[in-house]
């Protein structure tokens, strides 16, 4: 497929993983964040059946984000897939073992009229929505900082960190960022999709969480500046042609990650969106304006990943071991051909699922009601 030259390729594919990574952090990421608050939200067994049902026709759905996105990671970039699925095996099977309580919560929990047997299952859907979505932080966290892992001369990966060592103080700010950011977006959902004693308590999460998310952003922030080294790559070859991981040479140097916003300034628009779109989703949650809300929680989730990926650019699996071993964009790709024919199937594809995604909010929009549930009571989660 010769439509681009292999580097621009590369560059492609690094924008559609963001979509996707994005896109799953907005879509599954207010299911996350509505089935977390589902404890604290929820004070009787009928409130807690309405705010499960905000998202009840549309969790699955919102999941194939994620299932795409790592499809799209193995093909597109299969070193940093072979890498991190490896290294960070236990951190992977923890976020499968969390994510298996939700579609069993779903389907079990309003199975018996039991409060014990309910409640049960309320913590399983929290658990299973808010431990994925801290542990996503604790990567981008540990993306930042490198990870431990080497290739040999044979171009063989080793890791040589444990579990515990992804767990260090940075790594759980981002994990908190991560966490609270997720759960702003889903009390903001909840408040667009509730009336009554539930709206009011989602409408004042959000503001709690919502200022939360803005500190933790901006405590990583001057973290990234000031007291972790950033990666930057010194010499490399042709980036038009398929490269060896190792080809190049690679320094560390403290606030090294901010080296791209003085190069291209324009990625200060991320950072902004960020902390701009915290604001007015809060501001707009106050002034009962739920739509604006959710697009600016959006806005501000688009902001801080960004933010993220543009201060790594190039880099997307930094090594602390060995950084010469630090796989990028230009060298941990699938071949040109397997890279072009991905791009044809994605721009048939995606605007259809994007389409398709529309439509099936626009139909199922509207109020979840107590009535609501009691009138639909064996079709209702």
């Amino acid at each position: 497929m010769a439509f681009f030259d292999y580097e621009t390729l590369k560059l492609i594919w690094w924008l559609f993983i963001g979509v996707l990574l994005i896109g799953f952090a907005i879509m599954d990421g207010f299911d996350m964040g509505v089935a977390t608050w589902l404890p604290f939200l929820g004070k009787t067994d009928d409130e807690r059946r309405v705010i499960i049902n905000t998202i009840g026709p549309t969790w699955e759905g919102n999941q194939t984000w994620l299932i795409t996105a790592g499809g799209a990671i193995f093909a597109a970039w299969p070193l940093v897939y072979a890498a991190a699925f490896s290294g960070l095996y236990i951190a992977l099977l923890l976020v499968l073992f969390a994510l298996f309580f939700r579609p069993v919560g779903f389907d079990y929990r309003s199975k018996l009229p039991n409060p014990a047997w309910r409640n049960g299952w309320d913590w399983a859907l929290f658990a299973g929505s808010a431990i994925p979505a801290l542990i996503f932080g604790v990567a981008f966290g540990n993306l930042l900082i490198g990870l431990p892992f080497y290739y040999d001369d044979t171009l063989r990966s080793f890791y040589t960190g444990s579990f515990w060592a992804l767990l260090n103080p940075f790594a759980l700010l981002c994990g908190a960022v991560s966490l609270t950011m997720l759960m702003m977006h889903g009390a903001i959902y909840i408040q667009l999709r509730t009336e009554s004693v539930v709206h009011h308590r989602a409408k004042k999460a959000a503001l709690v969480t919502g200022i939360l998310c803005a500190i933790t952003f901006a405590l990583a922030g001057v973290w990234v500046a000031f007291g972790i080294d950033g990666y930057q790559i010194t010499s490399i070859q042709n980036v038009n042609i398929a490269l060896n991981p190792l080809a190049k040479t690679v320094e560390k140097s403290v606030g090294g990650w901010l080296t791209n916003y003085q190069t291209y300034p324009w990625m200060m628009s991320a950072p902004i969106a960020g902390f701009l779109g915290i604001a007015l989703a809060l501001i707009s949650s106050h002034a009962k304006k739920e739509k604006t809300a959710f697009i600016c929680s959006s806005s501000a989730i688009t902001g801080i990943i960004l933010t993220a990926g543009f201060s790594m650019f190039p880099f997307i699996m930094p090594s602390s071991t060995n950084p010469v071993s630090s796989l990028t964009i230009w060298d941990a790709v699938s071949s040109q051909k397997t890279l072009g024919i991905m791009f044809v199937v994605t721009i048939i594809f995606l605007p259809l699922i994007l389409l398709y995604t529309s439509w099936v909010f626009k139909v199922l929009r509207g109020k979840v009601t107590i009535q609501s549930i009691k009138d639909n009571t064996h079709t209702a989660y």
